[in-house]
């Protein structure tokens, strides 16, 4: 963690509120540019179109929307999206802050022990065997992809059964025979 590298060797408590600062100015700042960009899309021609779906989209935000902030903080690149999101969409700012407090103090302990540890650990690994600490990665790269190869062919095999049980796509009945195929 280069950019943490101060932090070594500190007790943990210094590590923990570190890093809970850092994510108490980042999560915000990511608000509120969601906050301007989505005061732009809602003066633009597309925002005047769709304003109905975009205010049922905030009244959703801001009923159910605190814990899925809250949770974001438990997922790897999605607090960004998540917290432009609400943005955007203009969740209340208080609710806001304290669903991000709340996914801040797990994000905050989380990196501090686990992600730092193995961090730390391949770290550790790449000093004393780096084709060893290659390895791993390839072989995390590996199964990540293999999980993202299963996950599509699922999903086409849903689609695939889905359209023989004569349901389109738009639910319309989809008549046996009336593919063609693409010469």
């Amino acid at each position: 963690m280069p950019q943490f590298a101060f932090l070594e060797g500190q007790p943990f408590w210094i590590i923990y509120f570190t890093l809970l600062f850092v994510i108490s100015l980042r999560a915000p700042a990511t608000y509120w540019l969601g906050r301007g960009l989505g005061a732009g899309v809602t003066r633009s021609r597309i925002g005047k179109r769709i304003g109905p779906r975009l205010t049922r989209a905030e009244d959703l935000i801001n009923r159910y929307g605190a814990p899925v902030i809250t949770l974001s903080f438990l997922t790897v690149g999605m607090q960004s999206a998540v917290n432009l999101a609400a943005g955007v969409v203009r969740m209340r700012f208080p609710k806001y802050m304290a669903a991000m407090f709340v996914g801040g103090l797990m994000w905050a302990g989380l990196w501090g022990l686990v992600i730092a540890g193995a961090v730390g650990a391949w770290l550790t690994l790449f000093l004393n065997s780096p084709w060893t600490a290659a390895a791993v990665v390839a072989v995390a790269g590996a199964l990540v992809a293999a999980m993202a190869v299963r996950s599509r062919r699922r999903a086409a095999r849903r689609a695939a059964e889905a359209g023989e049980d004569g349901h389109g796509s738009a639910g319309e009945t989809v008549e046996a025979g009336s593919e063609t195929a693409a010469a």
